[in-house]
């Protein structure tokens, strides 16, 4: 009896350190992925300066020189042809290089915040997957900091993305909310949904890549991500607390923060036009 009751202690107190060990290796893969979400995002914002001010410089450069070739061949119809159509390719390749540069960190989240951003990057989604997208934001919405704002705008574009490869959608509407005490990213389509088995596995497992990355970020701001979905679309939300120096700044605006109004954009197929920096 009693070397039962020693082996079951022995057996209790080896359960709990092994949970012990498994709650300090989840904590160390987290604080892995969530470094490496770090790491990428700086990648991505070193990639898009050297794209815009290396590659981007060289090409209109590139420009420039064809267009004085361009003067030298106007008594010869066939070598103008030839200079045209290099000056549209250097034209297009001038374009695609600021546009992936633009996606890969857009400037004007440093600049100006996400909602701009989140603007500029929906009207360009629009154009290019032909999907009519509405933004609401909320006009009180302060610049919040620059952390908050990039796990915003990288959920908004796997979103999105997201939602142009998998759901078929035509109709996806962002929504911006500014409550008292958090910021709701809300994201609507009207899409063919995920099945409840494959939905209720993504939940428990993250078995996606991207989704994985989405709730990492969300983890990070001590935040929550989630997820409904049925035959008539997905509605995905992204809950982040807010700042404690923004809220004590906004004491006193009432039920005005919890409302996304004013500046509705109905958005179909309109590319924004790309600034030089």
């Amino acid at each position: 009896m009693w070397a039962l009751l020693k082996h079951s202690r022995q057996m209790a107190l080896e359960h709990s350190q092994l949970q012990e060990v498994i709650l300090q290796r989840t904590a160390e893969l987290q604080s892995l992925s969530q470094r490496l979400l770090k790491v990428q995002d700086e990648e991505r914002r070193r990639l898009s300066r050297d794209l815009h001010d290396s590659t981007g410089q060289t090409l209109a450069a590139l420009k420039i020189n064809i267009s004085f070739l361009q003067e030298s061949c106007k008594q010869d119809p066939s070598k103008m042809a030839l200079v045209a159509k290099a000056v549209e390719l250097a034209d297009q390749a001038i374009q695609e290089i600021r546009t992936m540069s633009y996606l890969l960190h857009p400037p004007l989240l440093d600049e100006v915040g996400f909602g701009c951003a989140a603007e500029w990057y929906v009207e360009g989604f629009a154009k290019r997957s032909g999907v009519t997208v509405s933004l609401d934001i909320a006009t009180e919405l302060e610049r919040l900091p620059m952390s908050v704002e990039i796990v915003l705008f990288r959920i908004l574009q796997e979103s999105l993305t997201n939602v142009h490869r998998h759901s078929g959608a035509t109709q996806v509407s962002v929504c911006v909310l500014r409550k008292p005490e958090e910021i709701v990213l809300e994201i609507r389509d009207n899409g063919c949904g995920i099945p409840a088995e494959r939905l209720n596995r993504l939940l428990k497992a993250s078995a996606e890549i991207g989704l994985t990355g989405m709730r990492e970020r969300i983890h990070e701001l001590n935040g929550e991500l989630q997820i409904e979905s049925d035959g008539h679309g997905t509605t995905l939300r992204a809950i982040v607390p807010r700042p404690a120096r923004t809220r004590s700044d906004q004491l006193g605006d009432g039920e005005q923060g919890m409302q996304a109004v004013e500046g509705r954009h109905s958005v179909q197929q309109q590319e924004p036009e790309l600034a030089h920096r």
